[in-house]
């Protein structure tokens, strides 16, 4: 079990970090909210791991923090929930918007996520409402997540709002969604993380 890397970032989008280690490049899915604590691309870095491997695939999910990835090892033992979408939750909603989700069962905002719909939503607030107290003990309210903003060059070259919308719609909300999700919130200037952030913010309501 690969359990945490550290290493050198050398690219990194929304959904992926490319990470050396001792000469090598590894690819690690990431959900957006690990994301959006990257640091700049050829700074270091460092990640608590989930390495999944299935008969024809191997896979290696990265994430900022450990709640994240106890939650994530928790969420993939849920039926009908596996990694993709595991991933697609934990983008949406932040470790303890989740935990929150489940304690007051706000079925409204899981149905909300891309990929969630009213049957998987109530599955996960029944199987998880157990599971979760096994994360009590490393419960603990974190700040917001801080912004990453990109080099003046990365922004002369590309559009962050189209660049957020397209990141949207491969997390799994249709066009028309993602496109009018990142007219309300992007402005002049703003990062890809920060339309980003704003937008599933908007989207995704959860329990104050």
């Amino acid at each position: 079990m690969i359990g945490h890397i550290r290493g050198v970032l050398l690219n990194k989008t929304p959904g992926q970090a490319l990470i050396e280690c001792h000469g090598l490049g590894y690819e690690v899915d990431i959900p957006y909210t690990t994301f959006f604590h990257l640091p700049d691309i050829g700074q270091d870095v460092a990640l608590h791991t989930h390495f999944a491997v299935r008969e024809d695939h191997q896979s290696l999910f990265g994430f900022a923090h450990t709640l994240d990835r106890d939650l994530f090892r928790l969420l993939i033992k849920v039926n009908g929930v596996g990694p993709k979408l595991a991933i697609g939750i934990l983008s949406g909603l932040e470790a303890e918007q989740f935990i929150r989700c489940v304690e007051v069962k706000d079925l409204n905002a899981l149905v909300k996520l891309p990929g969630v719909g009213k049957k998987t939503a109530e599955r996960l607030l029944i199987e998880m409402a157990d599971r979760i107290k096994q994360l009590e003990s490393g419960f603990q309210l974190r700040p917001a997540s801080p912004s990453v903003s990109g080099s003046g060059t990365t922004a002369a070259l590309y559009d962050p709002a189209e660049e957020a919308e397209a990141a949207l719609i491969a997390l799994g909300y249709k066009p028309q969604e993602a496109s009018k999700a990142i007219a309300k919130v992007a402005e002049q200037g703003m990062s890809r993380e920060d339309i980003i952030r704003l937008a599933l913010r908007n989207m995704i309501p959860t329990q104050a």
